[in-house]
């Protein structure tokens, strides 16, 4: 039975069971998350030594509680967590996140005995962790992270959700997320997976209106079958992105001291991917670039692609990496060609790379990438511009950005450079066109974007 995690995320109330009035301390952190965050339902602290903590009154044990509660994060140390578990099905709280550790990962077996029984008596209570982070919704404001704010910055609201087995990765990762801009709907850290797995975490998002793209690390499947079966079908709807840790022997054996799981080959994996349709990413990096093309992106019609420069080595450069990664040249009809030849030099090479020349101004690059999104045969674009030729001013942002605004085909640009370059290219990501530093990353993420359409169409 699939279990019910709307609680986990969308709780009208939360219980912090073991906040703390430290603010060096977890449950100090955690409960400030919800008081001064965006949450907006009721908080209920758990302490039965503190009248109130951060001005929210306290109670000395669930059942003290003389409303419903809805979701219960758990930061008692780990030898009292099986008795608070019980407490919280007593109550008949609707989900739970364990951010306590001390268990199979550290080869606590009784203790984990005694944790999966206490489980198991409320099977329709879900249970995230233990060892883990737990949760960051950026539209409920559910945020159960106990990494304080001014460390971690969290995201702007958007509409990837990552997936996390480690808590320290996935933070990090968030970290990055947050200050290269990118928008995220759901975070979940879910460490030793005892009761809810990545599968489990998957069939919620699968369903989030809130989620365009599903980003997951793991280092081992608890279920292979059970995710096989999942992500073949979610994949058919909306996209799915794994970076798996643990690949290598070495790699297996850290897996298994980390969260107590067990890692599958890397020939194991890339057949699971390959016939569910999950994209494979091999480096965290690649995973956001995957996620917010696939979240962004209208889905091409083709393996088409293509390249317009104004530098011609990285007219080359690209053209290897979109063959190295199974996307094609696309070959522009004449009449679409022929404008672009009417305000260019007799240099330039309105072929495919297009290289438009060092001279290349606003106008040039603008008539060349309007006639490329209106030729039938070009499926993709990767739009090369370098901003240190003194022809190409300021302007081409807005000029390129109006074009874009309603396009019908993916675009992606590339540029490279400095602070001139990088000041452009962030005013062409505020517009919602996505960029790149260099011609492997922009033509992978195009490939992951047109093999997932290819799959779907």
């Amino acid at each position: 039975m699939q279990p019910n995690l709307k609680f986990a995320f969308n709780a009208k109330s939360v219980a912090i069971v073991g906040a703390s009035r430290n603010p060096g301390k977890i449950g100090y952190v955690v409960l400030e998350n919800f008081v001064k965050g965006n949450y907006k339902g009721k908080i209920y602290p758990i302490n039965p030594e503190a009248k109130e903590i951060l001005q929210v009154k306290c109670f000395s044990t669930l059942s003290k509680i003389p409303h419903d509660v809805e979701l219960a994060v758990v930061v008692v140390p780990g030898a009292f967590v099986p008795k608070v578990i019980e407490e919280c099905g007593q109550k008949k709280v609707k989900a739970a996140i364990i951010i306590s550790a001390g268990f199979h990962e550290v080869g606590n077996e009784e203790l984990t005995r005694q944790l999966q029984a206490a489980m198991g008596k409320y099977p329709h209570m879900p249970v995230i962790g233990p060892n883990c982070l737990g949760v960051l919704d950026s539209y409920s404001g559910v945020d159960t992270l106990f990494l304080p704010r001014y460390r971690l910055n969290r995201p702007k609201k958007g509409n990837i959700s990552f997936i996390s087995q480690s808590g320290a990765l996935g933070s990090a990762v968030l970290d990055w997320a947050g200050a290269k801009d990118y928008g995220i709907s759901k975070f979940i850290s879910y460490g030793n997976a005892m009761n809810v797995d990545e599968t489990d975490l998957m069939e919620f998002l699968a369903q989030d209106k809130e989620t365009s793209v599903i980003a997951i690390y793991a280092e081992g499947i608890r279920n292979g079958r059970k995710f096989f079966e999942s992500a073949k079908r979610i994949t058919k709807t909306k996209p799915v992105i794994l970076i798996k840790g643990g690949l290598s022997d070495a790699g297996g054996k850290a897996t298994a001291s980390h969260t107590g799981s067990l890692a599958g080959s890397a020939q194991v994996i890339d057949a699971v991917m390959k016939q569910t349709g999950v994209i494979h990413a091999k480096t965290m990096e690649e995973v956001f670039d995957f996620a917010r093309v696939l979240a962004s992106e209208p889905r091409p019609k083709g393996k088409r692609v293509q390249i317009i420069t104004n530098g011609g080595g990285y007219g080359v450069l690209t053209t290897d990496a979109i063959s190295f990664n199974g996307l094609q040249l696309a070959q522009m009809q004449e009449k679409f060609r022929k404008p672009i030849m009417a305000v260019s030099p007799s240099y330039a090479v309105i072929k495919n790379p297009m290289d438009l020349t060092g001279d290349a101004d606003n106008n040039r690059f603008l008539v060349a990438l309007q006639n490329a999104m209106a030729d039938p045969g070009v499926d993709s674009i990767i739009l090369i511009m370098l901003f240190q030729v003194p022809t190409l001013d300021s302007d081409i942002i807005e000029g390129v950005s109006g074009l874009l605004r309603n396009r019908k085909k993916p675009i992606l640009v590339m540029s490279v450079g400095g602070e001139f370059a990088q000041m452009h290219m962030h005013l062409l990501e505020r517009e919602g066109i996505n960029t790149f530093n260099e011609p492997t990353t922009a033509a992978r993420a195009m490939a992951g974007l047109t093999h997932y359409a290819m799959k779907r169409n």
